[in-house]
């Protein structure tokens, strides 16, 4: 895939005209601005987790994002039901698999979900992705660690192995699918001080997938879109609160051109 044949701004402008409803069973932590996020590219965000509506809640949307970063052993449970109930229905299902080689409750609720779900998008940091694929990293709480690995080759693998759309962010993000690799380089180093934006980057890809079914092209649109609103919201703030109110306002008025101008997104043979 080039350059030119990724549009982002086309899935962009059919995410704020169908406003679909993305449900989430997410982050404690980061739930405000994942639903916010959500919220100003256009999408509806609804945040249910009883067991008792998972299901019911998940047939009214058009993509369901799971994030472990706060998990509970009920909440895993309500996770499966969620995640079950969106492959009864065909819709998408995106997995951030938080702290994923941090503990074993996070280890073991990342394969339970992969394993008893249809899981379409697997994303996490390169100590999260590789503690997935069953490498003996430890991931730092919630934050990567260094992996020994060729990350694409790492991406790759878990991608075929699950038949899934793998996205490992970092410097530079990477998705990738049984046949493409994707490398994503915008962005800006103040993502990595404001508390969940890895959290919302899984949100938006949620919201793109919901209106875009090549899946790849879904993840690496909404990261690219993410990355290039990041670049704008650093040109007018330097300080982590200041960069994170300019960040929903430049995705908020996100538009083709700008897009257009700063896309930096190369496909890996």
């Amino acid at each position: 895939m080039s350059r030119l044949e990724l549009k982002p701004w086309e899935i962009l402008a059919r995410l704020r005209q169908r406003q679909p409803l993305v449900h989430h069973l997410t982050n404690w932590v980061t739930i405000y601005d994942c639903a916010q996020v959500v919220k100003v590219l256009g999408g509806s965000p609804v945040m249910a987790h009883a067991a008792e509506e998972v299901a019911q809640m998940t047939g009214l949307a058009a993509a369901l994002v799971l994030n472990i970063g706060t998990l509970t052993p009920d909440f895993v449970a309500a996770m499966l039901l969620a995640a079950q109930a969106a492959n009864a229905k065909g819709i998408p299902v995106v997995l951030d698999v938080c702290g994923a080689g941090a503990t074993a409750l996070r280890d073991e609720a990342s394969l339970q979900l992969i394993n008893n779900a249809r899981v379409d998008i697997i994303k996490g940091n390169a100590s999260e992705i590789a503690r997935v694929s069953g490498a003996a990293v430890q991931t730092k709480g919630v934050d990567a660690v260094e992996v020994q690995a060729d990350l694409g080759q790492l991406a790759r693998e878990l991608a075929r192995l699950r038949r899934a759309v793998v996205v490992l962010t970092g410097p530079i993000d990477i998705v990738a699918d049984e046949e493409r690799l994707l490398q994503i380089a915008n962005g800006h180093p103040l993502m990595g001080h404001v508390v969940g934006t890895g959290c919302m980057a899984t949100s938006i890809i949620g919201a793109f997938a919901a209106v875009e079914p090549d899946l790849a092209v879904a993840a690496a649109s909404a990261l690219a879109c993410f990355g290039v609103a990041a670049e704008l919201a650093a040109q007018q703030a330097q300080t982590p609160m200041a960069f994170k109110e300019g960040l929903f306002d430049a995705l908020y008025v996100l538009e083709e051109a700008t897009l257009r101008e700063r896309l930096r997104v190369a496909a890996v043979l």
